[in-house]
């Protein structure tokens, strides 16, 4: 009412009290705000410091272990990877690119014959077919269809079967003595040289990348960078907190504490024991394997492209010459790749080899430029040619076979240990928790 004042109620106006009291609608306080301020408030008392090192330590302590199985688990998961899909991807890319190389020659070869071809080379023309299918076969289960790899093996299936066909019709008339034989036979050879054979070195090559990948996925660097960060921070932790009861509590140890600290100890020794066999596996895998078998393969395909260079040349009887490519293809090959350390006697017995080839290949090279082409063409398919030649490839074979086996044999080395660091490195980390919980419990029991 106006003039009159207002009405008292237990010694305090109505209108103070209504000041004072909080509105109905108030929101009340975010309950991360007093979480915040009793976590801060255990900063200002012994019971409530000893608590906040406890959480420390067990939220340190399990992303440590967590973090140790993980890198374990992913280390192992690459080193399977690179072992069961990379390198076997690689191996099999290599079987269809030197099976097509190689199908080439013997094609060639065989026809030089004339009429009927000689069987050994029909049986091994018609063995570097099936060996690229089935390759190619084996290759699809590693990669998706739509991926680029899986591109690459289905052009690669349809133009091996135009190849086939092609080589095929090149026979036929060959043996009806008809020169129309020698067009379809070069026909053939530039498909499987412009087409077939660089899609197999594209699926090749992307094998080779993947291969890559997968070691980078191996040795999993973020993973030990990450471990190698909460290992440190953990270690700094637990001496800390070892320290801070030994001035506060007049104890020199902290059993349970020390006890923690043993077994974190144990975990970073068998971490970086298992990582370090690991990584030293890995790199031997790569200079013992990965890499002589990529540098072999590529000058194995080289020299099957020497060999069908010259009998392409004798085919075509003057209306194409090939030397230029025989001579690209003899320039391509180095014996002295530093990739081929680890091969170097098998490497030294092909150089060799190869040199006998070429002496030969100059013979027949002379022999055909003098005109005396019956004696050129006989000669590049006699015995002691084919047994030169197929002496080089099967060193060059056995090198392969050699160094794919030591790759095989360091990755499986790389994988020990890791698997049992999965499981191990959170269980030990648990335990250390344990203690942890067990000592810092035992100082807060004496504040009650």
């Amino acid at each position: 009412m106006d003039g009159q004042a207002p009405l008292a109620y237990g010694g305090m106006s109505v209108t103070t009290a209504l000041a004072h009291r909080s509105p109905a609608n108030a929101p009340p306080a975010p309950p991360a705000d007093g979480l915040l301020r009793r976590v801060g408030n255990l900063r200002h008392h012994s019971p409530g410091r000893l608590q906040l090192i406890l959480a420390a330590l067990i939220t340190l302590t399990l992303l440590t272990g967590l973090v140790s199985g993980l890198t374990a688990h992913a280390a192992s998961s690459g080193t399977t990877d690179l072992g069961e899909r990379a390198q076997p991807l690689l191996a099999e890319s290599e079987k269809v690119y030197t099976s097509l190389a190689d199908a080439d020659t013997t094609a060639a070869q065989a026809f030089l014959a004339g009429g009927l071809e000689p069987a050994a080379l029909t049986r091994r023309y018609d063995d570097d077919l099936a060996r690229a299918g089935t390759a190619l076969t084996r290759a699809s289960r590693m990669v998706p269809a739509d991926s680029e790899a899986g591109n690459a093996i289905e052009a690669l299936s349809t133009g091996i079967a135009r190849y086939a066909a092609l080589v095929a019709t090149a026979r036929a008339t060959n043996r009806q003595g008809l020169p129309i034989g020698a067009s379809y036979l070069s026909a053939a050879s530039q498909l499987n040289r412009d087409t077939l054979q660089p899609q197999a070195q594209q699926l090749f090559r992307t094998a080779g990348d993947e291969l890559g990948e997968s070691y980078d996925a191996a040795r999993s660097s973020w993973w030990l960078m990450l471990l190698l960060i909460l290992f440190v921070a953990l270690g700094v932790a637990l001496f800390w907190s070892q320290g801070y009861l030994s001035r506060t509590t007049r104890r020199t140890f902290n059993v349970p504490l020390v006890a923690a600290t043993g077994l974190i100890a144990v975990l970073v020794l068998l971490s970086t024991s298992i990582f370090a066999n690991q990584r030293t596996h890995l790199s031997a895998a790569d200079a013992q394997g990965s890499r002589p078998v990529a540098a072999l393969a590529q000058m194995r395909i080289l020299m099957l492209s020497e060999r069908a260079d010259e009998a392409l040349t004798l085919a075509a009887r003057g209306a194409a010459d090939h030397e230029a490519d025989f001579t690209t293809a003899r320039d391509g090959i180095d014996f002295d790749d530093p990739r081929l350390t680890y091969a170097q006697a098998q490497v030294y017995q092909a150089a060799r080899l190869h040199d006998d080839y070429l002496a030969l290949h100059e013979q027949v090279q002379r022999l055909n430029q003098s005109g005396d082409y019956d004696k050129a063409v006989q000669l590049a398919i006699s015995a002691e040619t084919s047994k030169r030649f197929t002496a080089l490839t099967d060193t060059m074979n056995t090198a392969i076979t050699d160094r794919t086996d030591a790759f095989t044999g360091q990755i499986k080395d790389a994988g020990d240990g890791l698997d049992l660091l999965t499981v191990l490195g959170p269980l030990l980390a648990l335990a250390a928790c344990a203690l942890a919980v067990i000592g810092i419990r035992a100082r807060l029991e004496e504040y009650r």
